[in-house]
């Protein structure tokens, strides 16, 4: 430690990088699929993700097939499945009537809030138990993280 009492790091070797990358995209994978599937018993992940990008705004099939990087005839699928379920709306686009709108219902929406209040309590329970010390760190990794993601 310094004078100042901050640590001093060196430089991880091109291999320490790369093992530590590995390392981190298999843990963050691991906990995005844990995540995910603590509350399908209320929707299924695919359609979890589909309604999260509706509630920035309303758009057409193919703006979310493109989005989510999956087939027009899949997003078609999903969204029939979604309004079989209640969660969204088709409406005519108004300026291309070939088009459809999707939007969320007010179900939808009470649907996203209860998903993400299970996956955060899912996450808080698991932080919770970890040592002061450890939740300092993962704070700390949080905002790196972040940086890394918005890369």
């Amino acid at each position: 430690m310094t004078a100042d009492t901050s640590p001093t790091y060196a430089a991880l070797r091109p291999s320490a990088v790369s093992a530590l990358a590995g390392e981190l995209r298999l843990a963050c994978m691991r906990i995005s699929r844990r995540v995910r599937y603590e509350s399908t018993d209320l929707i299924a992940p695919h359609h979890f993700s589909v309604m999260c990008r509706l509630e920035e705004s309303p758009r057409t099939p193919g703006e979310l097939a493109e989005i989510e990087k999956v087939s027009a005839p899949s997003m078609t699928r999903t969204v029939a499945g979604l309004v079989e379920l209640g969660y969204v709306e088709r409406t005519p686009d108004p300026t291309d009537k070939r088009q459809v709108i999707v939007a969320l219902t007010a179900d939808a929406r009470k649907v996203l809030k209860e998903t993400r209040r299970r996956r955060d309590q899912w996450m808080s329970v698991r932080v919770g138990h970890l040592d002061p010390e450890e939740q300092a760190i993962l704070l700390r990794a949080s905002e790196i993280l972040t940086k890394v993601a918005n890369e």
